[in-house]
């Protein structure tokens, strides 16, 4: 009986740790950075551009980032990125006044930058081409957890220790990634060093083979980071008596358990079996925090999003490095981000006004008008998507 090589080396374990020590970083600081800019003397406006800042400046660098991890070696510039996020994380420790944030969050976003683009693709680079859907899936399930535990935990820490203390968590876990890469023996080098040298001429925004994934990555994450960022206001403006600190921990929990359960499926299944699978799970949760009352319709919303967002993240990222080159998957890679970091903005943003013009009630409801769009999205694009699995 032939035994099926597992794709989980050295090198794949190490890149995922580092994964998540660098996505527990960014996101353990998340929570904290506004009332942290807000302690130092800024303004409520000050302290929004602040934490917003970073997400807006990754949307213009996700395209450079890309091309150069097409160029150069996938270890230098995770490496690069890892003390990125590192001397940003440390300087807001250090930070005289609110004003130097902005500079160090700047800083700290050209890091994650990097490294979320890199990491994901020199994780690719490292696995064959027929197991990508599997690595991202458990890829992408480090990220997830990282995003479930770190704030969660930083709250806890931040009301023990207070702002400064807390953030040297962040610092030392990003420290951490940068030790981890030292141990990956494959540092994902190009083959042809003719390709290192870099070429305006033949730089790209974005790889438009992935477009119809950018715009699906978007609609997608739009009710999650909405719901990331609102849910606790939600709840007291509807005066509901639940555990909502829990809604994002049950939510990695349910995630862990797919994705341990569905193993290689995600190089086997086409796209339009996750899509409609996901759409149902993302149309089921938006109603159930549209109407919960109590902690069993949370709980239940928390394992719809694992269902709708949690499932389609990790098949959208696999599904952008298949329909790309072997040469371009730094670029596909940046193009899946920036439908993510389009997401992330403008789901909240677009949210609160919503918030400030209509009842608390119709919070959730007005969210559900992105299922028609990825459904015209998907139909458009459907037999581009659904052959992507033919690219191993």
């Amino acid at each position: 009986m032939i035994h099926k090589k597992s794709i989980y080396t050295k090198d794949v374990i190490l890149v995922m740790a580092a994964s998540f020590f660098f996505m527990f970083s960014t996101m353990f600081v998340n929570p904290l950075i506004n009332g942290y800019a807000k302690s130092l003397g800024a303004s409520s406006a000050f302290a929004g551009i602040i934490v917003g800042i970073m997400s807006i400046a990754a949307m213009f660098l996700r395209p450079i980032a890309g091309n150069l991890t097409d160029k150069f070696s996938k270890y230098r510039l995770s490496l690069i990125g890892g003390i990125l996020i590192f001397v940003g994380v440390t300087g807001y420790v250090v930070a005289p006044k609110s004003s130097w944030l902005l500079l160090f969050r700047l800083i700290n976003g050209a890091g994650y930058v990097l490294d979320t683009v890199c990491m994901t693709t020199w994780l690719a680079f490292l696995v064959p081409r027929e197991h990508v859907g599997e690595a991202m899936g458990f890829y992408g399930l480090m990220n997830a957890l990282a995003m479930a535990v770190a704030p969660a935990l930083a709250i806890n820490v931040y009301q023990k220790t207070g702002y400064r203390l807390a953030i040297i968590a962040s610092a030392v876990s990003s420290f951490l990634m940068i030790i981890t890469i030292q141990f990956v023996g494959n540092r994902a080098k190009p083959k042809n060093k003719a390709k290192e040298a870099i070429s305006f001429k033949h730089f790209k925004i974005i790889e438009m083979k992935d477009l119809p994934i950018a715009l699906l990555t978007t609609l997608f994450a739009f009710p999650y980071f909405a719901t990331q960022a609102d849910l606790v206001t939600y709840t007291e403006e509807r005066h509901l008596s639940v555990a909502v600190g829990s809604y994002f921990l049950i939510y990695a929990v349910v995630l862990l358990v797919i994705r341990i359960g569905l193993k290689n499926l995600f190089d086997t299944v086409r796209f339009g079996i996750w899509f409609w699978l996901s759409t149902a799970g993302t149309a089921i949760y938006i109603l159930l925090l549209a109407f919960m009352k109590n902690n069993w319709e949370m709980a239940l919303a928390a394992c719809g999003m694992a269902v709708g967002y949690g499932v389609i993240y990790s098949v959208l990222q696999s599904t952008a490095l298949l329909l790309a080159p072997i040469n371009e998957q730094g670029l596909a890679s940046s193009t899946f981000y920036l439908g993510l970091d389009v997401g992330m903005s403008f789901g909240p943003i677009i949210m609160g006004f919503v918030n400030d013009m209509l009842p608390i009630k119709y919070f959730y409801l007005v969210q559900l008008l992105i299922i028609p769009l990825v459904i015209i999205i998907y139909l458009r694009y459907r037999k581009r998507l659904n052959n992507a699995i033919k690219q191993h």
